[in-house]
């Protein structure tokens, strides 16, 4: 019951990531419900770890590509210093 908690827990936070994904045209909602659709009858406790831990790097490089678009926005708002 755990295991399902994290699943549905990461659902949730991913879910909320993917509202500011820069990108539409990539469709990060469909693909993230597809992955969680492909994993859902998944019975090794093994195998859930696996997913669990790939969707939860997958949640840390979404966050890396939100901090890096915010950065990059700070650098364009003040010009270059020579």
């Amino acid at each position: 019951m755990d295991q399902r908690r994290r699943a549905i827990a990461l659902y949730k936070e991913l879910h909320r990531l993917g509202r500011e994904y820069p990108d539409p045209a990539y469709n990060f909602h469909g693909k993230m419900r597809n992955l969680f659709e492909r994993n859902r009858q998944l019975t090794d406790p093994q195998e859930i770890e696996s997913a669990l831990k790939l969707g939860e790097y997958i949640k840390q490089e979404t966050l890396a590509l939100y901090a890096l678009r915010k950065y990059r926005h700070l650098r364009r708002m003040y010009p270059p210093t020579e």
